[in-house]
């Protein structure tokens, strides 16, 4: 019966390990340690459908930048430790502005750059989606969360 028991711990035990390391290094993260990562710059890319161009756009946090007739403002941008899954999100205002009409709004809410299609702008002419945050200090960087 002793033997048995100690089988049946050591089986457990290796089940135990076996989900920590499933799990990866998520599960072992500091309890103090952020889930999202606040970041000053958010990097977009945007669709012309008419033109099939696509450009990447910087937009710095609360300032407002320009793709064609769009006017996006990014309110926040906010990325996850490099110990979690890599993702980055952003609150984004995109207000259309065409010639001669007055401006409104076609898109107010989160985009998160692992499901570009989430929420989505829908527009006739352009598509914009998050690609990354980043910091001032990794400007020349590529990102991990980029190629989501």
């Amino acid at each position: 019966m002793g033997q048995r028991r100690t089988i049946r711990r050591a089986v457990l035990a290796l089940a135990g390990l076996g989900l920590l390391v499933a799990a990866g290094p998520a599960a072992v993260r500091a309890a103090d340690e952020p889930e999202w990562i606040p970041r000053p710059i958010a990097v977009l890319q945007g669709l012309d459908k008419v033109t099939a161009r696509i450009s990447t756009v910087t937009a710095p946090v609360g300032s407002t930048v320009e793709f064609g007739t769009l006017r996006i403002t990014v309110e926040t941008c906010q990325e996850r430790p490099p110990t979690l899954p890599p993702e980055s999100a952003a609150f984004v205002e995109i207000d259309d502005e065409p010639p001669d009409e007055p401006r409104r709004q076609v898109f107010g809410g989160w985009m998160f750059a692992s499901s570009p299609a989430l929420n989505a702008l829908q527009h006739p002419v352009y598509d914009v989606w998050v690609l990354s945050c980043r910091s001032e200090s990794t400007a020349g960087q590529s990102s991990a969360s980029g190629s989501n």
